[in-house]
Protein backbone atom coordinates (compact mmCIF):
# COMPACT_ATOMS: atom_id res chain seq x y z
CA UNK A 1 0.00 0.00 0.00
CA UNK A 2 1.01 3.49 -1.19
CA UNK A 3 2.45 5.37 2.24
CA UNK A 4 0.01 8.52 3.28
CA UNK A 5 2.46 11.05 4.77
CA UNK A 6 1.98 14.55 6.37
CA UNK A 7 3.95 17.42 7.07
CA UNK A 8 3.61 20.33 9.27
CA UNK A 9 4.25 24.00 7.93
CA UNK A 10 5.42 26.68 10.12
CA UNK A 11 6.37 29.54 8.22
CA UNK A 12 7.16 33.19 9.61
CA UNK A 13 4.55 35.49 9.54
CA UNK A 14 5.33 37.94 6.73
CA UNK A 15 3.93 38.33 2.83
CA UNK A 16 7.54 37.42 1.85
CA UNK A 17 7.69 34.43 3.53
CA UNK A 18 3.92 33.39 3.63
CA UNK A 19 3.77 33.42 -0.46
CA UNK A 20 7.09 31.44 -1.24
CA UNK A 21 6.21 28.77 2.00
CA UNK A 22 2.75 27.93 0.10
CA UNK A 23 3.49 27.91 -3.16
CA UNK A 24 6.17 24.93 -2.26
CA UNK A 25 3.47 23.13 -0.74
CA UNK A 26 1.60 23.42 -3.83
CA UNK A 27 4.46 22.32 -5.32
CA UNK A 28 5.15 19.29 -3.15
CA UNK A 29 1.82 18.35 -3.51
CA UNK A 30 1.64 18.22 -7.41
CA UNK A 31 4.81 16.47 -7.82
CA UNK A 32 3.71 13.45 -4.98
CA UNK A 33 0.28 13.08 -3.90
CA UNK A 34 1.17 11.00 -1.26
CA UNK A 35 1.43 14.11 1.04
CA UNK A 36 -0.43 16.36 3.02
CA UNK A 37 0.00 19.42 4.52
CA UNK A 38 -1.14 21.59 7.25
CA UNK A 39 -0.17 24.88 7.40
CA UNK A 40 0.54 26.85 11.13
CA UNK A 41 -0.99 30.15 10.35
CA UNK A 42 0.17 33.31 13.50
CA UNK A 43 -2.33 35.15 12.43
CA UNK A 44 -2.42 37.63 15.06
CA UNK A 45 1.04 38.86 13.87
CA UNK A 46 -0.02 39.36 9.79
CA UNK A 47 -0.17 42.16 7.76
CA UNK A 48 -3.62 42.70 5.78
CA UNK A 49 -1.63 41.69 2.35
CA UNK A 50 -1.10 38.23 4.07
CA UNK A 51 -4.62 37.81 5.14
CA UNK A 52 -6.00 38.93 1.95
CA UNK A 53 -4.05 36.17 0.25
CA UNK A 54 -5.25 33.12 2.44
CA UNK A 55 -8.73 32.58 1.85
CA UNK A 56 -7.76 31.70 -1.95
CA UNK A 57 -5.12 28.98 -0.91
CA UNK A 58 -7.48 27.41 1.08
CA UNK A 59 -10.30 27.30 -1.75
CA UNK A 60 -8.41 25.96 -4.59
CA UNK A 61 -6.03 23.07 -2.58
CA UNK A 62 -7.91 20.60 -0.70
CA UNK A 63 -5.14 18.79 0.41
CA UNK A 64 -3.49 22.04 2.55
CA UNK A 65 -5.31 22.68 5.76
CA UNK A 66 -4.70 26.00 7.58
CA UNK A 67 -4.33 26.34 10.70
CA UNK A 68 -4.78 29.70 12.69
CA UNK A 69 -3.01 29.64 15.75
CA UNK A 70 -4.53 31.44 19.27
CA UNK A 71 -2.54 34.64 20.02
CA UNK A 72 0.36 34.03 22.22
CA UNK A 73 1.08 36.15 24.53
CA UNK A 74 2.91 39.79 23.84
CA UNK A 75 6.79 39.82 24.57
CA UNK A 76 7.64 42.23 27.35
CA UNK A 77 7.55 45.52 26.82
CA UNK A 78 11.13 46.03 27.69
CA UNK A 79 12.08 44.47 24.50
CA UNK A 80 10.54 47.07 22.43
CA UNK A 81 13.37 48.93 21.97
CA UNK A 82 15.24 45.57 20.60
CA UNK A 83 12.76 45.57 17.36
CA UNK A 84 14.63 41.91 16.37
CA UNK A 85 14.77 40.26 19.39
CA UNK A 86 10.94 41.69 19.71
CA UNK A 87 10.06 40.36 16.88
CA UNK A 88 11.85 36.92 17.62
CA UNK A 89 9.93 36.84 20.39
CA UNK A 90 6.95 37.20 19.30
CA UNK A 91 7.11 34.29 17.06
CA UNK A 92 8.80 32.41 20.19
CA UNK A 93 6.29 32.88 22.46
CA UNK A 94 3.93 30.61 19.62
CA UNK A 95 5.82 27.52 20.53
CA UNK A 96 3.41 26.38 23.39
CA UNK A 97 0.17 27.12 20.49
CA UNK A 98 2.44 24.42 17.85
CA UNK A 99 3.34 22.24 19.98
CA UNK A 100 -0.53 21.51 21.03
CA UNK A 101 -1.71 21.21 17.60
CA UNK A 102 1.11 18.70 16.57
CA UNK A 103 0.23 16.74 19.71
CA UNK A 104 -3.03 16.33 18.35
CA UNK A 105 -1.89 15.25 14.94
CA UNK A 106 0.15 12.83 16.27
CA UNK A 107 -2.67 11.34 18.42
CA UNK A 108 -4.78 11.08 15.69
CA UNK A 109 -2.39 9.31 13.93
CA UNK A 110 -1.67 6.96 16.03
CA UNK A 111 -5.72 6.49 17.25
CA UNK A 112 -6.13 5.25 13.27
CA UNK A 113 -4.46 2.99 12.12
CA UNK A 114 -5.31 4.16 8.45
CA UNK A 115 -4.75 7.69 9.05
CA UNK A 116 -1.81 9.17 7.69
CA UNK A 117 2.03 9.73 9.58
CA UNK A 118 3.62 12.96 10.00
CA UNK A 119 6.79 12.65 7.93
CA UNK A 120 8.07 16.43 9.44
CA UNK A 121 8.08 19.47 10.52
CA UNK A 122 9.02 22.15 8.05
CA UNK A 123 10.12 25.41 9.52
CA UNK A 124 11.35 28.96 8.54
CA UNK A 125 14.12 31.28 9.05
CA UNK A 126 12.45 32.57 12.14
CA UNK A 127 11.01 29.40 13.64
CA UNK A 128 13.89 27.39 13.49
CA UNK A 129 13.60 27.74 17.05
CA UNK A 130 10.48 25.13 16.87
CA UNK A 131 12.72 22.23 15.78
CA UNK A 132 12.54 21.34 19.92
CA UNK A 133 9.03 20.62 18.94
CA UNK A 134 9.90 18.12 17.02
CA UNK A 135 12.20 16.39 18.60
CA UNK A 136 10.03 16.34 21.66
CA UNK A 137 7.75 14.07 19.59
CA UNK A 138 10.51 12.26 17.53
CA UNK A 139 9.71 13.97 14.31
CA UNK A 140 12.41 15.13 12.31
CA UNK A 141 12.42 19.00 10.98
CA UNK A 142 13.49 20.69 7.81
CA UNK A 143 14.35 24.43 7.27
CA UNK A 144 12.94 26.13 4.03
CA UNK A 145 14.64 28.90 3.24
CA UNK A 146 13.26 31.92 1.22
CA UNK A 147 16.59 33.93 1.20
CA UNK A 148 19.08 32.56 -1.37
CA UNK A 149 21.67 30.03 -0.86
CA UNK A 150 24.61 32.58 -0.93
CA UNK A 151 23.11 34.34 1.92
CA UNK A 152 22.27 30.83 4.00
CA UNK A 153 25.96 30.63 3.66
CA UNK A 154 26.72 33.81 4.94
CA UNK A 155 25.15 32.52 8.29
CA UNK A 156 26.96 29.27 8.21
CA UNK A 157 30.06 30.96 7.96
CA UNK A 158 29.29 32.99 10.78
CA UNK A 159 28.47 30.26 12.91
CA UNK A 160 32.01 28.88 11.92
CA UNK A 161 33.68 32.64 12.58
CA UNK A 162 31.49 32.88 15.98
CA UNK A 163 31.35 29.53 17.46
CA UNK A 164 28.27 29.88 17.74
CA UNK A 165 29.03 32.88 20.21
CA UNK A 166 25.97 35.25 20.51
CA UNK A 167 28.05 37.80 22.91
CA UNK A 168 30.24 38.21 20.10
CA UNK A 169 30.35 41.64 17.88
CA UNK A 170 30.99 42.53 14.44
CA UNK A 171 32.61 45.37 14.18
CA UNK A 172 31.73 47.58 11.47
CA UNK A 173 35.07 48.20 9.44
CA UNK A 174 37.89 46.72 8.26
CA UNK A 175 38.40 44.22 5.06
CA UNK A 176 36.01 42.35 3.31
CA UNK A 177 35.07 38.82 3.90
CA UNK A 178 35.86 35.44 2.20
CA UNK A 179 32.73 33.52 2.37
CA UNK A 180 32.67 30.55 0.97
CA UNK A 181 29.19 30.98 -0.95
CA UNK A 182 30.39 33.72 -2.62
CA UNK A 183 32.73 34.21 -5.14
CA UNK A 184 34.41 37.47 -4.56
CA UNK A 185 35.43 38.99 -1.15
CA UNK A 186 32.40 40.49 0.27
CA UNK A 187 32.12 44.07 1.52
CA UNK A 188 31.30 44.07 5.08
CA UNK A 189 29.15 47.40 4.10
CA UNK A 190 26.72 44.88 2.20
CA UNK A 191 26.15 42.80 5.29
CA UNK A 192 22.87 43.09 6.51
CA UNK A 193 22.24 45.94 9.35
CA UNK A 194 21.30 44.10 12.12
CA UNK A 195 24.35 41.90 12.82
CA UNK A 196 26.19 45.31 13.86
CA UNK A 197 23.71 45.50 16.66
CA UNK A 198 25.16 43.36 19.35
CA UNK A 199 22.12 43.31 21.89
CA UNK A 200 19.50 42.87 19.51
CA UNK A 201 19.69 42.05 15.55
CA UNK A 202 23.14 39.66 16.01
CA UNK A 203 21.96 38.25 19.06
CA UNK A 204 18.66 37.35 17.74
CA UNK A 205 19.86 35.90 14.64
CA UNK A 206 22.48 33.80 15.92
CA UNK A 207 20.35 32.59 18.29
CA UNK A 208 18.01 31.18 14.80
CA UNK A 209 21.27 29.96 13.47
CA UNK A 210 22.75 28.01 15.59
CA UNK A 211 19.84 25.89 15.11
CA UNK A 212 20.18 25.01 11.54
CA UNK A 213 22.44 22.32 12.50
CA UNK A 214 19.80 20.45 14.29
CA UNK A 215 17.76 20.12 11.20
CA UNK A 216 17.60 16.93 8.89
CA UNK A 217 18.24 18.79 5.37
CA UNK A 218 17.53 22.45 4.61
CA UNK A 219 15.34 23.33 1.67
CA UNK A 220 16.37 26.55 -0.15
CA UNK A 221 14.05 28.55 -2.51
CA UNK A 222 17.24 28.75 -5.55
CA UNK A 223 18.43 26.62 -8.37
CA UNK A 224 21.27 24.78 -9.15
CA UNK A 225 22.50 26.65 -12.33
CA UNK A 226 22.06 30.01 -10.53
CA UNK A 227 24.01 29.83 -7.69
CA UNK A 228 25.97 25.84 -8.18
CA UNK A 229 29.42 28.08 -5.77
CA UNK A 230 26.94 28.86 -3.11
CA UNK A 231 25.10 25.34 -3.27
CA UNK A 232 28.64 23.52 -3.92
CA UNK A 233 30.14 25.01 -0.62
CA UNK A 234 27.71 23.32 1.78
CA UNK A 235 29.46 19.63 0.36
CA UNK A 236 31.64 20.07 3.63
CA UNK A 237 30.49 17.18 5.53
CA UNK A 238 28.94 19.37 8.41
CA UNK A 239 25.87 21.32 7.09
CA UNK A 240 22.90 19.22 6.86
CA UNK A 241 21.83 17.85 3.07
CA UNK A 242 20.34 20.95 1.18
CA UNK A 243 18.22 21.03 -1.71
CA UNK A 244 17.65 23.86 -3.54
CA UNK A 245 13.88 23.55 -5.05
CA UNK A 246 13.50 26.76 -6.66
CA UNK A 247 12.24 29.21 -8.36
CA UNK A 248 8.99 29.19 -6.32
CA UNK A 249 7.01 31.85 -7.35
CA UNK A 250 3.56 32.74 -7.18
CA UNK A 251 2.12 32.79 -11.09
CA UNK A 252 -1.42 33.19 -10.09
CA UNK A 253 -3.85 36.07 -10.66
CA UNK A 254 -3.08 38.67 -8.30
CA UNK A 255 -6.57 40.33 -8.68
CA UNK A 256 -7.74 38.87 -5.14
CA UNK A 257 -5.21 40.88 -3.25
CA UNK A 258 -6.58 44.36 -5.15
CA UNK A 259 -7.98 46.61 -3.17
CA UNK A 260 -9.99 48.07 -6.03
CA UNK A 261 -11.18 45.83 -9.12
CA UNK A 262 -11.49 48.37 -11.38
CA UNK A 263 -8.02 49.83 -10.26
CA UNK A 264 -6.58 46.44 -11.17
CA UNK A 265 -8.29 46.08 -14.45
CA UNK A 266 -7.22 49.29 -15.48
CA UNK A 267 -3.61 49.02 -15.28
CA UNK A 268 -3.64 45.77 -17.14
CA UNK A 269 -5.79 47.79 -20.30
CA UNK A 270 -3.26 50.18 -20.24
CA UNK A 271 -0.21 47.89 -20.43
CA UNK A 272 -2.01 45.91 -23.34
CA UNK A 273 -1.54 49.23 -25.32
CA UNK A 274 2.04 49.49 -24.74
CA UNK A 275 4.59 48.73 -26.75
CA UNK A 276 6.95 45.46 -26.35
CA UNK A 277 8.97 45.88 -23.62
CA UNK A 278 9.01 49.74 -23.26
CA UNK A 279 7.74 50.35 -19.80
CA UNK A 280 9.55 50.91 -16.74
CA UNK A 281 8.18 49.21 -13.45
CA UNK A 282 9.11 50.32 -9.91
CA UNK A 283 8.20 48.72 -7.08
CA UNK A 284 10.26 48.18 -3.06
CA UNK A 285 7.80 45.65 -2.12
CA UNK A 286 5.27 45.60 0.11
CA UNK A 287 7.46 47.06 3.39
CA UNK A 288 9.38 49.79 0.86
CA UNK A 289 8.96 53.64 1.23
CA UNK A 290 10.84 56.62 0.42
CA UNK A 291 11.74 59.63 1.70
CA UNK A 292 9.75 62.75 0.12
CA UNK A 293 13.21 64.36 -1.87
CA UNK A 294 13.92 60.98 -3.38
CA UNK A 295 10.08 60.57 -4.87
CA UNK A 296 10.47 63.57 -6.42
CA UNK A 297 14.34 63.00 -7.75
CA UNK A 298 12.75 59.52 -9.24
CA UNK A 299 9.54 61.50 -11.04
CA UNK A 300 12.19 64.08 -12.55
CA UNK A 301 14.33 60.99 -13.76
CA UNK A 302 11.19 59.18 -15.21
CA UNK A 303 10.11 62.55 -16.55
CA UNK A 304 13.64 64.11 -18.24
CA UNK A 305 14.22 60.78 -19.55
CA UNK A 306 10.20 60.30 -21.32
CA UNK A 307 10.06 57.07 -20.00
CA UNK A 308 6.77 54.62 -20.29
CA UNK A 309 6.49 53.85 -16.35
CA UNK A 310 4.19 52.08 -13.61
CA UNK A 311 5.06 53.02 -10.48
CA UNK A 312 3.86 51.33 -7.33
CA UNK A 313 4.55 54.19 -4.81
CA UNK A 314 3.56 54.30 -1.43
CA UNK A 315 3.00 57.49 0.85
CA UNK A 316 6.67 58.63 1.69
CA UNK A 317 7.72 58.49 4.84
CA UNK A 318 9.86 61.30 6.06
CA UNK A 319 10.19 61.45 10.16
CA UNK A 320 6.60 60.27 10.82
CA UNK A 321 6.97 59.20 14.47
CA UNK A 322 8.38 63.50 14.71
CA UNK A 323 4.85 64.26 13.00
CA UNK A 324 2.64 61.48 14.25
CA UNK A 325 1.90 60.56 10.89
CA UNK A 326 2.14 56.75 9.90
CA UNK A 327 1.02 55.48 5.75
CA UNK A 328 -3.02 55.78 6.57
CA UNK A 329 -2.38 59.78 7.46
CA UNK A 330 -4.86 62.35 4.87
CA UNK A 331 -2.07 62.99 2.44
CA UNK A 332 -2.02 62.63 -1.12
CA UNK A 333 0.88 60.77 -3.40
CA UNK A 334 0.36 64.14 -5.75
CA UNK A 335 1.81 65.97 -2.94
CA UNK A 336 4.93 64.94 -2.99
CA UNK A 337 5.38 64.92 -7.08
CA UNK A 338 6.51 67.78 -8.70
CA UNK A 339 4.02 70.32 -9.59
CA UNK A 340 2.39 69.27 -12.68
CA UNK A 341 4.17 65.59 -12.79
CA UNK A 342 0.47 63.86 -13.16
CA UNK A 343 -0.85 65.59 -15.66
CA UNK A 344 2.57 66.09 -18.18
CA UNK A 345 2.87 61.87 -17.94
CA UNK A 346 -0.88 61.09 -18.15
CA UNK A 347 -1.26 58.51 -20.83
CA UNK A 348 2.42 57.94 -20.36
CA UNK A 349 2.38 56.44 -16.93
CA UNK A 350 0.84 54.53 -13.76
CA UNK A 351 1.56 55.84 -10.31
CA UNK A 352 -0.34 53.45 -7.74
CA UNK A 353 0.22 52.17 -3.96
CA UNK A 354 -0.69 48.73 -5.32
CA UNK A 355 0.02 46.99 -7.91
CA UNK A 356 0.00 43.08 -9.30
CA UNK A 357 3.84 42.35 -9.71
CA UNK A 358 3.73 38.87 -10.81
CA UNK A 359 0.85 39.67 -13.67
CA UNK A 360 3.40 43.22 -14.60
CA UNK A 361 6.70 41.47 -14.92
CA UNK A 362 4.68 39.00 -16.99
CA UNK A 363 3.37 41.50 -19.02
CA UNK A 364 5.20 41.89 -22.56
CA UNK A 365 5.34 46.07 -22.29
CA UNK A 366 7.48 45.49 -19.22
CA UNK A 367 11.35 46.18 -20.19
CA UNK A 368 13.08 47.21 -16.87
CA UNK A 369 12.32 46.94 -12.82
CA UNK A 370 13.40 49.15 -10.83
CA UNK A 371 14.15 46.70 -7.51
CA UNK A 372 14.40 47.15 -3.61
CA UNK A 373 15.58 43.44 -4.22
CA UNK A 374 14.05 40.98 -1.86
CA UNK A 375 14.87 37.82 -3.14
CA UNK A 376 11.23 36.82 -4.22
CA UNK A 377 10.88 40.09 -6.49
CA UNK A 378 14.52 38.70 -7.96
CA UNK A 379 13.21 35.47 -8.68
CA UNK A 380 10.10 36.67 -10.26
CA UNK A 381 12.10 39.17 -12.71
CA UNK A 382 14.35 36.37 -14.16
CA UNK A 383 11.51 33.97 -14.26
CA UNK A 384 9.71 36.71 -16.89
CA UNK A 385 13.32 37.53 -18.24
CA UNK A 386 13.01 41.24 -16.60
CA UNK A 387 16.38 42.88 -15.87
CA UNK A 388 16.49 45.06 -12.60
CA UNK A 389 17.83 47.92 -11.11
CA UNK A 390 19.25 47.46 -8.05
CA UNK A 391 17.37 49.66 -5.23
CA UNK A 392 17.73 47.48 -1.99
CA UNK A 393 16.62 49.21 1.24
CA UNK A 394 16.85 46.96 4.76
CA UNK A 395 17.26 43.66 5.69
CA UNK A 396 19.76 41.27 3.52
CA UNK A 397 18.77 43.28 0.34
CA UNK A 398 22.00 45.11 -0.18
CA UNK A 399 23.35 41.14 -0.32
CA UNK A 400 21.51 40.63 -2.86
CA UNK A 401 21.93 43.40 -5.33
CA UNK A 402 25.82 42.90 -4.37
CA UNK A 403 25.06 39.37 -5.60
CA UNK A 404 23.30 40.39 -8.45
CA UNK A 405 25.46 42.62 -10.06
CA UNK A 406 28.99 41.88 -9.08
CA UNK A 407 29.15 37.84 -8.91
CA UNK A 408 26.01 36.48 -11.35
CA UNK A 409 26.08 39.92 -13.56
CA UNK A 410 22.39 39.83 -13.67
CA UNK A 411 21.12 43.30 -12.80
CA UNK A 412 22.30 47.09 -13.31
CA UNK A 413 23.64 48.80 -10.48
CA UNK A 414 22.05 52.33 -9.08
CA UNK A 415 22.10 52.20 -5.69
CA UNK A 416 24.65 49.54 -4.06
CA UNK A 417 25.35 51.92 -0.95
CA UNK A 418 26.59 51.18 2.47
CA UNK A 419 23.70 50.19 4.66
CA UNK A 420 24.25 53.21 7.11
CA UNK A 421 24.25 55.76 4.27
CA UNK A 422 20.22 55.33 3.94
CA UNK A 423 19.95 59.51 3.84
CA UNK A 424 22.21 59.42 0.58
CA UNK A 425 19.88 60.97 -1.90
CA UNK A 426 20.26 59.50 -5.46
CA UNK A 427 19.48 62.47 -7.92
CA UNK A 428 17.75 62.70 -10.77
CA UNK A 429 20.74 62.05 -13.22
CA UNK A 430 21.63 58.93 -11.51
CA UNK A 431 17.54 57.73 -12.03
CA UNK A 432 17.34 58.52 -15.38
CA UNK A 433 21.18 57.10 -16.74
CA UNK A 434 20.46 53.89 -15.05
CA UNK A 435 16.66 53.44 -16.36
CA UNK A 436 17.83 54.29 -19.30
CA UNK A 437 20.78 51.31 -19.48
CA UNK A 438 18.59 48.92 -18.13
CA UNK A 439 15.81 49.52 -20.77
CA UNK A 440 18.40 48.78 -24.21
CA UNK A 441 17.28 46.11 -25.66
CA UNK A 442 20.20 45.42 -26.77
CA UNK A 443 22.63 45.00 -23.42
CA UNK A 444 24.44 42.03 -22.08
CA UNK A 445 22.67 42.32 -18.69
CA UNK A 446 19.58 42.03 -21.16
CA UNK A 447 20.69 38.92 -22.31
CA UNK A 448 22.00 36.83 -19.66
CA UNK A 449 19.10 38.12 -18.14
CA UNK A 450 16.82 36.15 -20.36
CA UNK A 451 18.80 33.16 -20.72
CA UNK A 452 18.40 32.61 -16.51
CA UNK A 453 15.36 33.03 -17.21
CA UNK A 454 15.12 30.05 -19.19
CA UNK A 455 17.14 27.90 -16.77
CA UNK A 456 15.09 28.87 -14.13
CA UNK A 457 11.76 27.61 -15.89
CA UNK A 458 14.04 24.13 -17.07
CA UNK A 459 14.69 23.70 -13.74
CA UNK A 460 11.38 23.12 -12.04
CA UNK A 461 9.79 20.04 -15.08
CA UNK A 462 10.38 16.96 -15.16
CA UNK A 463 13.88 16.28 -15.39
CA UNK A 464 15.57 19.70 -14.51
CA UNK A 465 17.49 20.13 -11.21
CA UNK A 466 15.26 21.66 -8.76
CA UNK A 467 12.37 19.00 -9.93
CA UNK A 468 15.50 16.37 -8.97
CA UNK A 469 16.20 17.56 -5.84
CA UNK A 470 12.90 17.56 -4.96
CA UNK A 471 12.35 14.05 -5.82
CA UNK A 472 15.28 13.03 -3.20
CA UNK A 473 13.80 15.84 -0.88
CA UNK A 474 10.38 13.80 -1.12
CA UNK A 475 11.88 10.26 -0.89
CA UNK A 476 13.99 11.63 2.65
CA UNK A 477 10.60 12.95 3.92
CA UNK A 478 8.48 9.46 3.05
CA UNK A 479 11.71 7.19 4.48
CA UNK A 480 10.97 8.98 7.94
CA UNK A 481 7.73 7.14 8.75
Amino acid sequence: MMKKVELVFVPAPGFSHLVPTIEFAKRLLHQDDRFSITILIMKHLLEPNSITYLPSTAATEPCIKLIDLPQADPPSPELSKYPETYFCTSIDNYKPHVKRVVAELVDQSLSNSSSVRIAGLVLDFFTAPMVEVGDEFGIPSYLFITANAAFLGLMFYLLARYDDRVDAELEDSGPEWAIPSFVNPVPIQVLPTPLFTKEDGYAATMKLVKRFRDVKGIIVNTFMEMESYALNSFLDGETPPVYPVGPVVSLKSGAHLSPNGVHYKHIMTWLDDQPASSVVFLSFGSMGSLSEPQVREIAFGLLNGNFRFLWSLRVPQQKEKEKGLGHNDNRNIEDFLPKGFLERTSGHGIICEWIPQGEVLAHKAIGGFVSHCGWNSILESLWFGVPIVTWPLFAEQQLNAFKLVKELGLAVEMKLEDRNSGDHLVLEDEVEKAIRCVMDGKSDVRRRVREMGESSRKAVIDGGSSFTYLGLLIEDMVGNI
